[in-house]
C-alpha cells in the first residue's frame, strides 16, 4: 500500500466539492499506511491519538490493566483478570449465569479508562462492564471499576456485558473502527465482522482512497481540507467567518459517529449526507434536558447542533486539531481566537478571580458531566448560563454546578445583576419542550412560537414539531405543511413523522414527493407513513412507495442481530398486509432479547388484529412475567382485559402502567375510564381530575371530565372542563360541538331560552 502513496502529489491538497463523492465513487479503502507517504505532517498528529488507538488487539503494548492476577468484587461476584501463554483473560460470570474463563481480543480506548472486549464464540465480541481506570493515580486512577457501581446486574439483565447492549459488533464497531460491515448471518447466529482498518484512520474521515492514491492530482478525496478565516471586523468583539470552507461536510461527518442517532446505512461513508447515513436523536426525554442540555450519553453533534457557535458557522475543526484529536489550543486561548479576550476574558466578563475555577469560558458555557464514572464530557451547546430556566423548568446550570451551597434563585439574581441586558427572562425554547412534555396550559402557544421562528435550532424546532403531533389539532396540516417546507431535514423529518396524525387524503397529498427524496432517511419515512395509503397513489408513486418499502425493509436487516431490527421489519410487514411473516419477526425480537418489550406488544396486537383475544393476552402476560417493571406491557393488558369484558382485572393492570410511568398522562387517564366503566363515576372523575391538575392540557382528559359532568347532570362543571379544552385545542371540532351543547344547555337551565 504504501508504494501506491509514492506517486501521490505534494503539492495537492485534497480539497473536496460537491462532485467529489461521484467521481470518486468507485474508490475502496486502502488503509491510512498508503497516506501517511504524502502527507507526513497529519500521519505523526495522527498516531497515538484517540482515533489511531480506539481499537487495538490486545498485546503487552496495548492493555493498559493490571492483568497479573488482579480481581475485583462488585456485588458478589468476583472478577479476575489473568495472563496465560501471553494471551489476556477474564474470569467471571458469563451468559447464563455460570463462571467462565474469557479470553481477551481486543483493547478499547486508551484514557480516562479502557474497555476489554471479549470473545464469546460466532464472532462476537463483548465489551465488558469492568474497566480500568487509566488516569494517575493521584487523580483516583490505576485500578478496576465497574461501570454500573450502584446497579444489582446478573446475567440475563438488560446491563449485563454479555447482553446485546454491549456487543461490539452491533453497538460499537461503526465508530471504533473504519469502513466497518457487520455481517451477521441470522440463520447460524454468527458474525464475520470486518473492516478496513481497525481503528478510525484516515479513510474514516475523508472517504475510500485508492482513487486519489492512484491519480492524486485528478481525483480528490471525498472529504479534504476545510479552509476557512475568521477575521474581526472593526469595532466588533467577536470574530466574523470571512471564507467559507466545506464546513457542512466537515460537521455531518463527525457527526456520523459523535451523534446519539440510529444507522441507516453501512458501512459509513465521509462526506455523504448525513441523513443518508444515520437518523440522529431529537431533544428527546431522558436524553436531553427540557432546555437541551445533555443528560443521557448523547455525545456532541445533538449539543453542538443547537450553539450559536453553529450558527454563526463554527465547524469543529475551528477547536479540536482534526488529526492530532485534540484541542487547537489550550484554556481560554481556545476561545479568545474569535472573542476578544479584552471583552471576555476580564472579570469584568465572568466575574471570577483571574485563573480561578469559574474564569474559564468551559466551566460557564460549556458545563461537563461525567460519564462511564469516570469520563467527563463537555456539553457542546456552548449557552449561556440560565439559572432562571433552573427556577422556571428545574434544568441544571453551570453557576450552581459550582456554587452548590446555594440556591438557584441567588444564582438568577446574581446573572441578573451582573448582565441585566443579558437573557435572564427572555423566552427560550426549552420553555416550550417543557410545555410540550409536561402538558402544561400553554403548551400549544410555546410549541407554535419555536416551530415557527426560524431563528431557533433546527433539532429544537424538530421536536417541537413531534410534540405537537402527540395531540394534533385543527391546526396541525397547517404546522405539518410549513414544517415540510422547512430548510433544515431533521425539521422535515419530523414532520413526515408527525403526518400520521392528518387526514389520510391529506397526509398522501403532503408525502408523496418524498417517496424518491434524494435523502434516504426521508424516504424511509415517507414510505413508513404512507404504507397504509398505497390505493390512494398513482401507478407511478405506487412505483416510488414500492421501492421505498424495499429500502426500509433492507435497512432493518442491518440489525436482525438486535431486537429493533426484527421489531421494526415485523412492523411494516404487518402493516403490509404480511401477517404470518410479522409474526415470525415479532416471535424473533422476543427469542433473541426477552427483556424488549415493545415485541410483545407489537405482537398481542397482531393476534388482536386477528381477534385472538386469547393469545394477545398470553403473549402480554408472558412478557409481564420477563418484564414486570415494563408499563407498557402492563397498559396493553389492562386493554386486552377491557375487550374481554374483565373491567376489574384491566383496571389492576392499568393501575399498574399508571404507577410505573408518572409522567405519562395516557396510562394515568386510562385508569379514570377503567373506574368509569366498573360504575364507579365519583372515583372516575377524582382520577381524571387528578390527571388534568398535573397535565393541564392533556386533552382526552379533559373531553372525559366534561362528558362526564354533563352526563351527571352538573352542567356548569362540565361547561368548564369543555372551555379549558377549546382553549387548549382551538378548531377541535368535538370539543367545539361539546361546549356549543353545554352552552344550550346552560341557557336553558338558567330560563334564559
Amino acid at each position: 500500500m504504501v508504494g501506491l502513496a509514492a506517486g501521490c502529489s505534494r503539492d495537492s491538497d485534497g480539497n473536496g466539492d460537491a462532485h467529489t463523492v461521484a467521481r470518486s465513487a468507485e474508490a475502496h479503502y486502502v488503509g491510512g499506511e498508503a497516506c501517511a507517504a504524502c502527507h507526513a505532517r497529519e500521519a505523526e498528529l495522527w498516531r497515538n491519538s484517540h482515533h489511531d488507538l480506539a481499537m487495538q488487539p490486545a498485546r503487552t503494548d496495548t492493555v493498559l490493566g493490571d492483568f497479573d492476577d488482579a480481581s475485583i468484587v462488585h456485588d458478589g461476584i468476583e472478577t479476575r483478570f489473568f495472563k496465560r501463554d501471553g494471551a489476556f483473560f477474564v474470569r467471571t460470570e458469563g451468559p447464563g449465569g455460570m463462571l467462565g474463563e474469557f479470553r481477551v481480543t481486543h483493547v478499547f480506548g486508551v484514557e480516562p479508562l479502557q474497555q476489554y472486549l471479549v470473545d464469546v464464540g460466532g464472532g462476537r465480541l463483548q465489551a465488558l462492564t469492568i474497566a480500568w481506570d487509566s488516569r494517575p493515580r493521584d487523580e483516583g486512577g490505576q485500578r478496576w471499576f465497574d461501570l454500573y457501581p450502584d446497579e444489582h446486574i446478573r446475567a440475563g439483565d438488560a446491563l449485563h456485558w454479555s447482553a446485546s447492549a454491549f456487543n461490539w459488533n452491533s453497538r460499537c464497531a461503526a465508530c471504533h473502527s473504519t469502513s466497518l460491515e457487520k455481517r451477521y448471518e441470522p440463520t447460524g447466529d454468527a458474525y464475520a465482522t470486518a473492516w478496513a482498518s481497525i481503528d478510525v484512520d484516515c479513510e474514516a474521515c475523508h472517504g475510500p482512497g485508492s482513487a486519489h492514491v492512484e491519480a492524486p492530482e485528478k481525483v480528490a478525496m471525498a472529504y479534504g481540507s476545510n479552509e476557512r478565516a475568521w477575521t474581526f471586523a472593526p469595532e466588533s468583539h467577536t470574530a466574523m467567518l470571512a471564507r467559507v470552507g466545506n464546513g457542512q461536510a466537515e460537521i455531518e461527518t463527525c457527526a456520523l459517529c459523535h451523534s446519539r442517532r440510529a444507522q441507516i446505512a453501512e458501512p459509513l461513508v465521509a462526506a455523504a449526507r448525513l441523513l443518508d447515513q444515520v437518523v440522529p436523536a431529537r431533544l428527546e426525554r431522558g436524553l436531553y434536558h427540557d432546555d437541551g442540555q445533555i443528560l443521557d450519553e448523547v455525545f456532541e453533534y445533538g449539543s453542538f447542533a443547537q450553539s450559536a457557535m453553529h450558527r454563526a458557522g463554527v465547524t469543529c475543526s475551528d477547536c479540536h486539531e482534526p488529526h492530532a484529536a485534540t484541542l487547537v489550543t489550550e484554556g481560554n486561548a481556545l476561545c479568545t481566537r474569535c472573542h476578544a479576550s479584552s471583552t471576555f476574558d476580564t472579570p469584568d466578563h465572568h466575574r471570577h478571580p483571574p485563573s480561578s475555577s469559574g474564569s474559564f469560558c468551559v466551566d460557564c458555557h460549556m458545563p461537563a458531566k461525567s460519564y462511564m464514572v469516570v469520563d467527563p464530557r463537555r456539553d457542546h451547546s456552548l449557552r449561556v448560563p440560565r439559572p432562571d430556566l433552573t427556577l422556571a423548568l428545574g434544568t441544571p446550570n453551570a453557576c450552581n454546578a459550582c456554587h452548590s451551597d446555594e440556591s438557584a434563585q441567588w444564582a438568577a439574581e446574581r446573572v441578573a445583576e451582573w448582565f441585566p441586558r443579558g437573557r435572564s427572562g427572555q423566552f427560550h425554547y426549552g420553555e416550550a419542550i417543557a410545555a410540550g412534555r409536561r402538558y402544561s396550559l400553554d403548551r400549544l402557544p410555546k410549541l407554535r412560537r419555536v416551530v415557527n421562528d426560524p431563528s431557533v435550532p433546527g433539532i429544537a424546532r424538530a421536536t417541537a414539531v413531534a410534540l405537537l403531533a402527540e395531540q394534533p389539532d385543527a391546526g396541525t396540516e397547517d404546522l405539518v405543511l410549513r414544517a415540510l417546507e422547512d430548510d433544515d431535514p431533521l425539521v422535515q423529518l419530523a414532520a413526515i413523522d408527525s403526518a400520521t396524525a392528518l387526514p389520510e387524503r391529506t397526509r398522501v397529498s403532503l408525502l408523496q414527493r418524498f417517496l424518491d427524496h434524494p435523502l434516504k432517511a426521508l424516504r424511509l419515512a415517507a414510505a413508513e407513513a404512507l404504507v397504509a395509503d398505497r390505493h390512494l397513489l398513482s401507478d407511478r408513486r405506487r412505483n416510488d412507495l414500492d421501492a421505498a418499502l424495499e429500502e426500509y425493509l433492507a435497512v432493518q436487516t442491518l440489525d436482525l442481530d438486535r431486537p429493533e431490527g426484527w421489531l421494526n421489519r415485523g412492523a411494516m410487514l404487518m402493516r403490509m398486509g404480511r401477517v404470518d411473516e410479522a409474526e415470525a419477526a415479532f416471535r424473533e425480537a422476543i427469542s433473541r432479547e426477552p427483556a424488549f418489550a415493545a415485541s410483545y406488544v407489537n405482537l398481542s396486537d397482531l393476534h388482536r388484529l386477528g381477534e385472538n383475544e386469547r393469545a394477545a393476552e398470553a403473549v402480554l402476560r408472558e412478557g409481564i412475567e420477563r418484564n414486570p417493571e415494563a408499563p407498557e406491557l402492563h397498559y396493553a393488558l389492562g386493554l386486552a382485559l377491557t375487550r374481554a369484558g374483565r373491567r376489574e382485572e384491566a383496571l389492576g393492570a392499568l393501575e399498574k402502567a399508571a404507577s410505573l410511568a408518572p409522567r405519562n398522562p395516557h396510562y394515568a387517564y386510562a385508569t379514570g375510564l377503567g373506574l368509569d366503566a366498573l360504575g364507579r363515576r365519583e372515583a372516575a372523575i377524582a382520577r381524571l381530575e387528578e390527571v388534568a391538575g398535573r397535565f393541564p392540557a392533556y386533552a382526552p382528559a379533559l373531553h372525559a371530565l366534561a362528558t362526564m359532568e354533563r352526563d351527571r347532570g352538573n352542567a356548569s362543571k362540565a361547561l368548564e372542563w369543555a372551555r379549558r379544552l377549546a382553549v387548549i385545542s382551538p378548531g377541535n371540532a368535538a370539543a367545539e360541538a361539546l361546549s356549543v351543547e353545554l352552552e344550550r344547555s346552560a341557557l336553558r337551565s338558567d330560563g334564559t331560552r
